[in-house]
């Protein structure tokens, strides 16, 4: 049975949730820019402070929960849990910044319950910021609630790209891309900077699950605009191994954003 009442966390265990993500953080901080990598089988990169973070979180959520629910990281079991709620975390998403001293990597966490996100962290331990989701309850920016964009009322000319999917430009060398591209190095925060402003729109060509758990709350809490080129992550199933399950899509802040970027993000999948 499980002691979750509707399958929410009560303000204790998000707090001891918060508490733990410190932990991670305060680690990172220690090790950024300090210390080597080495290639992973898939070809992206590893550093034992990956791995330290990976199993602090593992651990520490498997305590928060009494073992109820099961738990997919990156650096651990990728098969889809068992148990109606669970946990995807990406202990460190942008470890080639973090390796090379680019200030700018993040912290991902999210429970799901019944196959969607229903409670989501994203921590930038170098701006000392974090990001904090609940499935209809909105988006926090270190404890203050932040309001949706106000619809077709851009600020920002951006699009934030990942390395893979700048691609597109070379089968449309002819036409113009329709904003000025940002490569940020972590997916997740490619996609959170659409919900918070700092862009328009994002692509991405190759996000695995744990990259777009967290940013996947934040976006729909703030109403933003989601498109999924190949395989909808709300349609996975229990046991699904998803180590090489890359989940492309399209970002944007309104309906009249996401048209503009559907004809680049479909070049993706042609």
């Amino acid at each position: 049975m499980n002691t979750f009442s509707n399958y929410q966390l009560n303000e204790s265990q998000l707090q001891s949730l918060n508490r733990l993500v410190d932990d991670v953080a305060r680690r990172q901080l220690k090790d950024f820019g300090k210390i080597s990598s080495e290639l992973k089988p898939d070809g992206t990169l590893i550093t034992s402070c990956d791995r330290w973070s990976d199993k602090y979180l593992v651990e520490g959520l498997s305590k928060l929960t009494n073992d109820e629910e099961g738990i997919l990281s990156e650096e651990g079991s990728k098969t889809v849990p068992s148990s109606k709620a669970y946990w995807i975390v990406d202990p460190l998403d942008g470890t080639t910044n973090f390796t090379a001293g680019i200030p700018f990597w993040a912290i991902s966490i999210a429970r799901f319950v019944n196959g969607e996100p229903e409670t989501a962290i994203l921590d930038i331990p170098i701006l000392r910021q974090r990001i904090t989701a609940y499935k209809g309850k909105g988006v926090f920016i270190n404890g203050k609630r932040i309001k949706p964009l106000i619809q077709n009322l851009r600020k920002s000319d951006c699009i934030s790209v990942c390395s893979r999917s700048i691609s597109i430009l070379q089968k449309q060398p002819e036409k113009t891309f329709p904003g000025k591209i940002r490569l940020l190095g972590v997916s997740s925060l490619n996609m959170t900077s659409v919900a918070i402003g700092q862009t328009f729109g994002a692509i991405e060509s190759t996000p695995k699950i744990w990259d777009i758990a967290a940013a996947w709350l934040i976006l729909k809490e703030l109403n933003c605009e989601l498109t999924w080129l190949r395989t909808n992550p709300a349609k996975l199933q229990l046991g699904d191994d998803l180590s090489t399950v890359n989940f492309p899509l399209i970002a944007a802040i309104s309906k009249k954003e996401m048209n503009t970027l559907k004809p680049w993000g479909k070049l993706l999948i042609e």
